[in-house]
């Protein structure tokens, strides 16, 4: 009998480099080895969403549709697939309808053919209308069963089993969306081998032979490649596949792994030339040279199967921790992510909900266990996302409700709901197209569907963004460079306020502060700069709870202010946390947008 060729997704310009460094990396830098893997055969890519929309944004100063536009130039025939997370598509936050209309008629404009759909619930209803436009935008439509491993001790109460995903999919199938191919994810890989080969051949069985498999998973816990060759031979057509640097640990098996594995194999076979693939390999890892690889994204952590953290998610939250100097609480964190799951409701840990377990995690280590809550968890586990696979604890929801309800901000969400997500976005008068168009037009933007699908997924850093791109924040981290003996131009101290900052100048208007490239401006001569609000004497200071970026501010020097009211909301791990005032009084706000802060570093004052 012939050999079954294995057909292959690359997953190194998206997947991998979420993986790895949190998304974080730019074109020009990668869309040259782009070419050289499509040169040497390659005809399948995922080239954008997930992360990768939003770091564009938040961390690159790109536009990411202009990404999508050049990934396109670079691999002419391909076929280029994108990750959507169904309602939430390529955000943290659902959307309403004609916003997940829009994201899937933008990307097909621009140069996508391919939308992998997934909802980290396994809630067919957050599907039923994504799925639709995707397939209505004329791209294919990969529909997916999202897959882990629960941690060990845990009941699974008939979740994450062979029958559980087979049973996800029938109810994909008899819901009527419409599919092109089937996806089955396991972002934490923690699946075991047995659980993967009997999926595969539930899937099989249900879907008939036409209907085209792929299997996605990650060497996180160090069974990837196993999981592979399971997939394999229970029924599964494809595999997603990366390259070193982007490859192993937590990233996908590497695509020359996976070739030797099936080499000689009497059953599966790769149809590309090796040679190739090892050359174009070679040119990502010389490119890659100058980005700061996390050491936690490049080994394998076996007893990641106790809290089961994506590699996506793992190194974008490492790289937040890093950049709010709060690394030191990374091991706590994961520790955390034990009960966060168990009390949960059994989410499958992948965006947005693998964001929410560790956003709860950090609460819990930063104020003790379940004190307070994430608005992302509490809303998950009192229904705001969807159905969990089964009920969460209920001590938890009454925890999460009363949390809610403690806080005018989120007094609206603070009782349980069985609404579906579109019933509930459709009408919220925060949320759609009218409103992303009115933040474009309060800032003087053009208003296109472009920019309109960025306002709403992205929100204020995506009008910063609009508004000066070079301006935006640049999170990319990048290897050491060889310093300069010190005394000759070399890097420098300086101490502002008693904080200290680490300064080094690059040229070209670069220069590297505390570890992160910025750009910069000098000029001969002193010019005189608007002077801080005065303080008022005596009065109360605001501090800073937690290490983040001041996101915006809501209140207006010298504003009268009641305790308890919004002064400002700070960016936590992508989490927006209000900061409220703690006494009546008059507000001096001694802060803006964009600034960086320190736990205990003064916010405001009201006197």
């Amino acid at each position: 009998m012939a050999k079954k060729t294995v057909k292959f997704m690359l997953t190194a310009f998206r997947d991998g480099f979420q993986s790895v460094v949190g998304a974080r990396v730019l074109s020009k830098d990668f869309l040259p080895c782009v070419e050289e893997a499509y040169a040497a055969g390659v005809r399948w890519f995922e080239a954008g969403g997930g992360a990768r929309f939003q770091s564009c944004y938040f961390y690159c100063q790109e536009d990411a549709f202009e990404v999508m536009d050049k990934f396109r130039k670079a691999a002419p025939e391909a076929d280029l697939q994108t990750l959507s997370r169904g309602v939430n598509v390529v955000g943290l936050e659902s959307q309403s309808s004609d916003m997940i209309k829009l994201h899937a008629q933008m990307f097909k404009k621009h140069g996508m053919s391919s939308i992998r759909n997934f909802d980290a619930l396994n809630d067919v209803n957050n599907l039923k209308w994504s799925g639709q436009c995707i397939h209505d935008a004329g791209l294919n439509h990969e529909v997916v069963v999202t897959m882990m491993g629960l941690p060990p001790g845990i009941d699974n109460k008939g979740t994450h089993t062979p029958e559980f995903y087979r049973d996800r999919l029938k109810m994909i199938m008899d819901a009527g969306i419409p599919f092109d191919r089937v996806a089955f994810k396991d972002a934490s890989g923690t699946s075991t081998p047995t659980t993967v080969y009997n999926t595969m051949k539930l899937a099989r069985k249900l879907l008939g032979d036409k209907v085209h498999i792929q299997f996605h998973s990650h060497e996180t816990a160090g069974n990837g490649v196993a999981c592979y060759l399971a997939a394999l031979r229970g029924g599964a057509d494809g595999l997603d596949l990366s390259m070193a640097p982007m490859s192993g640990g937590t990233c996908q098996p590497d695509i020359i792994t996976m070739w030797h594995c099936l080499d000689g194999d009497p059953d599966f076979c790769f149809d590309f030339d090796i040679n190739k693939i090892k050359k174009a390999e070679d040119s990502f890892k010389n490119a890659m040279q100058k980005y700061f690889l996390p050491p936690e994204a490049m080994s394998v952590n076996p007893q990641i199967v106790w809290s089961p953290m994506p590699g996506g998610a793992l190194t974008a939250n490492t790289q937040m921790l890093r950049d709010n100097n709060m690394m030191d609480k990374y091991d706590e964190m994961i520790a955390e992510m034990y009960d966060c799951v168990r009390l949960g409701g059994f989410g499958t840990s992948v965006t947005p909900v693998s964001q929410f377990y560790a956003q709860q995690a950090i609460q819990n280590v930063m104020f003790g266990k379940f004190k307070k809550f994430a608005p992302g968890y509490a809303k998950m586990v009192l229904g705001y996302f969807g159905k969990t696979p089964v009920p969460p604890d209920p001590e938890i929801v009454k925890k999460a409700s009363e949390f809610m309800a403690s806080s005018d901000l989120n007094k609206a969400y603070s009782q349980p709901t069985t609404k579906t997500v579109l019933e509930m976005n459709d009408a919220d008068p925060k949320k759609g197209g009218a409103v992303a168009k009115k933040m474009l037009e309060d800032a003087g933007l053009p208003v296109t569907d472009e920019n309109i699908f960025i306002a709403a997924s992205c929100k204020e850093k995506g009008i910063l963004f609009l508004k000066d791109p070079s301006k935006a924040p640049m999170g990319c981290r990048f290897a050491e460079e060889a310093k300069p003996a010190a005394g000759k131009g070399g890097p420098v101290t300086v101490t502002i306020n008693g904080k200290a900052y680490g300064v080094e100048i690059k040229g070209d208007g670069k220069a590297v502060v505390n570890g992160k490239e910025v750009a910069f401006k000098s000029e001969a001569g002193i010019k005189a700069a608007a002077p801080a609000a005065a303080a008022p004497a005596g009065g109360q200071e605001v501090k800073a709870p937690v290490p983040g970026t001041i996101l915006r501010v809501t209140a207006t020097n010298g504003q009268k202010v009641a305790k308890g009211d919004e002064i400002l909301v700070m960016d936590v791990m992508k989490m927006e946390t209000p900061v409220t005032a703690p006494c009546d009084g008059t507000v001096t706000v001694t802060v803006a947008a964009t600034d960086k802060v320190a736990t205990g570093d003064t916010l405001a004052v009201i006197g």
